[in-house]
């Protein structure tokens, strides 16, 4: 059975970008827009990796992250490797990242293959 990938990010380019790029590479890939969705999707459904961009409108990913764990904590869940992502250079953010303990955090523009082996890697 093919890996299952939650992807988390409100542009639209790089969302397709990565469905494209990750269901090629033989992984079932589900995308949604906001750190709501992502909640409600995680409750539906369990992943085998998180992929979510850090800032987006309302919920950041670092919020998203932590409310995502703490769920699975809830449930008794196995918590879920994440890869953090975001095109801009944040200090206060990326402590925070830290601090949790992400698997990963890569800024965009970054390349493809290296992308992959990080999530091959971190699905493990």
């Amino acid at each position: 059975m093919a890996k299952k990938i939650l992807i988390i990010d409100d542009e639209e380019l790089i969302t397709k970008s990565l469905l494209k790029l990750l269901s090629a590479s033989g992984y079932s890939v589900v995308v949604v827009r906001s750190g709501a969705d992502a909640l409600a999707k995680v409750k539906e459904e369990d992943f085998d990796l998180i992929v979510s961009d850090v800032r987006m409108p309302g919920k950041d990913g670092i919020d998203t992250i932590t409310e995502i764990r703490s769920y699975l904590s809830e449930k008794g869940k196995e918590q879920v490797p994440e890869i953090l992502i975001t095109g801009y250079a944040d200090a206060q953010k990326y402590e925070q990242a830290m601090k949790l303990g992400v698997t990963e955090y890569l800024y965009k523009p970054f390349d493809r293959e290296d992308f992959l082996c990080i999530v091959k890697k971190a699905i493990k």
